[in-house]
């Protein structure tokens, strides 16, 4: 029973870290067709995308949208860590 909530741990941390490297990548010149780039790209816009549909993003310079999903992406492990653990004990 342990082994589900270790992956769904995992699972977050992944996303999470996912997250923080494509905000580093778009600090950088990269090539956008390079394979490891595009699945970060595609792995994190599946979070990233309803993020910024609720967020007003006219007249901004900064993409607030990993931030947000970054501390969305911590509460809902916490909230889904915590649920799993009161139904498996």
């Amino acid at each position: 029973m342990y082994f589900l909530i270790d992956f769904v741990d995992i699972i977050f941390d992944v996303m999470y870290w996912l997250v923080i490297v494509r905000v580093i990548l778009s600090w950088v010149r990269h090539d956008p067709h390079n394979p490891i780039f595009r699945f970060i790209y595609e792995i994190t816009e599946i979070v990233l995308a309803p993020v910024r549909k609720f967020l007003p993003m006219r007249g901004m310079a900064i993409d607030f949208s990993p931030i947000i999903a970054i501390l969305l992406l911590q509460l809902l492990k916490s909230v889904v860590i915590d649920l799993l653990s009161r139904m498996l004990y």
